[in-house]
């Protein structure tokens, strides 16, 4: 594979960091919880989406809404039952509850789908159309162009709108916040659930290039946590840029020698650990 395609194929996979680091980002930087069961959600995306595809024909990318709709739910519920409680809490209370929480769909997932791998495997899941030298599949091109979509709404909700206003006074001083009149149940599960919901869209754009287990969510909670990091925390565009930034070194470095696809966690621990000497706050991210 040439340098060209390398690229081409980092910053299509950014595109699905994108998507994956959004969520995590915005409940991180409004609720301060560093959400261990984002992985979790993602798988949840996923699995939906293959059941949308397999048991309902609905293609991937139009079941998008789907997904969206069905996560926001999820996460609007478990913020408003069951982290509320303990939102005020140390930081290790948090850590703690949505760790339990990632046990419990995991193994909620292992009991309905089994430890199988499960595919969505369209008619274009092999096409590719030619830049010059350069190959580039549909999925991955289409994948991209969602994640960016997603991005969009989300600074619109975040920039835009009324809800977006609760959202990042809430973020800013959840104290001033409530004496104006915000209700920081109702903003929080908000957040939480809008959350969900891009972790639902992250899951739905890995189901159609990768194959999905319970377990195999995992991964993507760090590798969310790397992307906020690297981009930086509270804005919609840092994220965009740790992500696109993280696929591109995460492609480049496994065409290293000695390396492979099996040590994406260890280029991800290697990426963080050298933003947080270098530069802690992100590329474009406010003081953490």
């Amino acid at each position: 594979m040439n340098w060209g395609e390398q690229i081409v194929l980092g910053l299509l996979l950014g595109g699905v960091y994108v998507a994956v680091g959004l969520g995590f980002s915005l409940v991180w930087g409004v609720l301060n919880i560093v959400n261990l069961a984002y992985g979790a959600m993602v798988m949840v995306g996923g699995y939906l989406t293959w059941l949308l595809f397999v048991h309902g024909g609905i293609d991937p990318f139009v079941g998008l809404p789907i997904d969206v709709v069905v996560l926001f739910g999820i996460g609007y519920a478990l913020q408003y039952v069951v982290i509320n409680r303990v939102v005020r809490a140390p930081f290790l209370y948090t850590f703690l509850i949505t760790f339990g929480l990632d046990l419990i769909i995991v193994n909620a997932l292992l009991l309905v789908f089994k430890p199988d791998f499960r595919s969505v495997t369209t008619w274009y899941s092999g096409a590719a159309f030619a830049v010059g030298p350069v190959l580039v599949p549909y999925i991955r091109l289409w994948s991209l162009l969602a994640a960016w979509a997603l991005a969009a709404v989300m600074w619109w909700i975040l920039n835009r709108t009324r809800t977006g206003d609760a959202i990042q006074a809430v973020g800013a001083d959840r104290d001033a916040a409530q004496l104006v009149g915000i209700s920081l149940r109702r903003t929080y599960a908000l957040t939480f659930g809008l959350g969900a919901a891009c972790a639902g869209v992250a899951g739905a754009l890995i189901a159609t290039f990768q194959a999905i287990t319970p377990t195999a969510g995992e991964p993507y909670t760090l590798q969310a946590f790397v992307v906020v990091i690297l981009g930086g925390l509270g804005r919609v565009s840092a994220t965009v840029v740790g992500g696109m930034m993280f696929g591109l070194v995460e492609v480049l470095a496994q065409s290293a020698p000695h390396l492979g696809a099996g040590y994406q966690n260890a280029i991800a621990f290697g990426v963080l650990v050298l933003v947080l000497l270098l530069r802690p706050q992100g590329l474009l991210g406010r003081t953490l």
